[in-house]
């Protein structure tokens, strides 16, 4: 007994910065959210639907733009830091100039967009010129990659704490003195540049290599970039079946409907930063077990699968059980509508969790080709789906589309190929864990 004690006492201490690691990744993200919520709440009971739909289609037309500078590069540099110590400075230099390079390219053709299907002088086109400008400033997101390699988290904590609080002050500042939507967008810019002063503040006195030594090159991105074009086109599709739903709305029923669809994806998509953060924790532990124990790996994986699972199947029981309580209580009687696609779009939530593990494991392995094909399989389901269902069922058949192609994307999909199809067995077993843990004996 003393010597299990002991033993477990041993495994606790190794894993001990892990779990501290993940605990403020989830405090931070429990907090932004938290506040980011309340304050979305305020906002769209402002605006009304229209107006929020005008909102939430701006930030969803900068998010399928983002895709463009995404360059496929976010997992693999956390894997080049840790494996590549002597090259950290070349690897920052090269994303940071490669990411840039990417960012100026998306909001070039976001112009374009704008100015071929929004009326100059109108509202939509002036919100998604602001929303654009969100995009030239996120290639410093690569500083969280930094710290994420080195379990840090309580840095990146920090800065986008700090971020949110201006950002909130200013839409809080904003209801209140009667504004238009235009300022709310302009609140998401000002939240984007003092992340970015945020990030560069940290890494300059918490980091030990200084930014200085940071030097591009050109060989050491077409050496990210031949690693990282599968994953950056299946960014691209990845971007198109999360965000595409809300602009075809605007498209095929106006802006009123991607108000009550954006309010339901809201309490939805909110509990997307747990499998993150969890993942993004335990990613350099697992690289680690992969080279050193492919049993042990395995093992810690479908572990991982397991609680992921449980833990979005408890998700979208509650909320669809709540949704009309909810939906009433926190947007209003105008986002009524609201309620029933919730009870839809929360279902997705079990291939949002475990394909956060799935994405991990297409980067270990190196078969960064299923990353494309499962994405690309997915945005085109996705946008098929939309054109057919929103003109015959409206808001819910876009989340209807959107349930439907998360779950093709993220879990049938694989048993398809070979490669992938043991990693669809771990998620097939993940849909029994529940019983597997709570000893309920399926015959007998």
């Amino acid at each position: 007994m003393r010597y299990t004690s002991l033993k477990l006492l041993s495994i606790n201490k190794e894993v001990k910065k892990y779990l501290q690691n993940t605990l403020w990744i989830m405090g931070g993200k429990i907090t932004s959210l938290g506040v980011g919520f309340v304050v979305t709440v305020i906002v769209a009971r402002y605006l009304g639907p229209e107006d929020f739909g005008i909102f939430s289609y701006a930030l969803s037309i900068s998010a399928l733009f983002s895709a463009v500078g995404h360059m496929g590069l976010s997992g693999l540099i956390v894997r080049e830091i840790i494996k590549k110590p002597d090259e950290r400075g070349v690897t920052l230099g090269t994303t940071l100039g490669l990411k840039f390079i990417g960012m100026v390219l998306s909001y070039t053709l976001l112009l374009v967009y704008a100015i071929i299907y929004e009326e100059v002088s109108s509202s939509e086109f002036t919100v998604l010129v602001i929303a654009g400008a969100i995009l030239l400033f996120r290639p410093f997101d690569i500083i969280d990659f930094w710290f994420q390699a080195f379990l840090k988290a309580k840095y990146v904590t920090y800065a986008l704490l700090w971020a949110l609080a201006v950002s909130s002050v200013l839409k809080l500042f904003f209801v209140f003195s009667s504004l238009s939507v235009v300022y709310f967008v302009s609140a998401n810019l000002i939240q984007a540049i003092a992340m970015a002063i945020a990030f560069l503040f940290i890494y300059m006195t918490k980091s030990e290599l200084e930014i200085t030594k940071w030097s591009f090159s050109w060989s050491k991105a077409k050496e990210l970039f031949s690693q990282g074009w599968v994953i950056y086109l299946g960014s691209i599709f990845a971007v198109i079946y999360l965000k595409v739903d809300q602009v075809m709305l605007r498209w095929l029923e106006g802006s009123e409907a991607v108000g009550i669809y954006a309010a339901a994806a809201q309490l939805s998509e909110a509990w997307y930063f747990v499998p993150t953060a969890i993942v993004s924790s335990f990613f350099p532990k697992l690289i680690k077990l992969r080279e050193e124990n492919s049993e042990q790996f395995n093992k810690r994986l479908q572990q991982l699968f397991d609680l992921l699972f449980i833990l979005a199947l408890g998700v979208a029981v509650i909320m669809s059980l709540l949704s009309e309580w909810v939906v009433g209580f926190l947007f209003g009687v105008y986002y009524v509508d609201s309620a029933s696609v919730l009870v839809i779009h929360i279902w997705a939530a079990i291939f949002i969790f475990m394909r956060a593990a799935f994405s991990k494991w297409i980067l270990i392995e190196n078969v960064l080709v299923f990353s494309l094909i499962t994405q690309g399989a997915g945005a085109l389901v996705n946008v098929v789906l939309n054109y057919l269902l929103i003109p015959s069922f409206g808001v819910q058949g876009a989340a209807y589309a959107t349930l439907i192609s998360y779950s093709f994307s993220s879990f049938f999909s694989l048993f398809i190929y070979t490669k992938t199809r043991p990693i669809f067995i771990m998620m097939l077993k993940s849909i029994f864990s529940p019983l597997k843990y709570s000893k309920v004996k399926v015959f007998g």
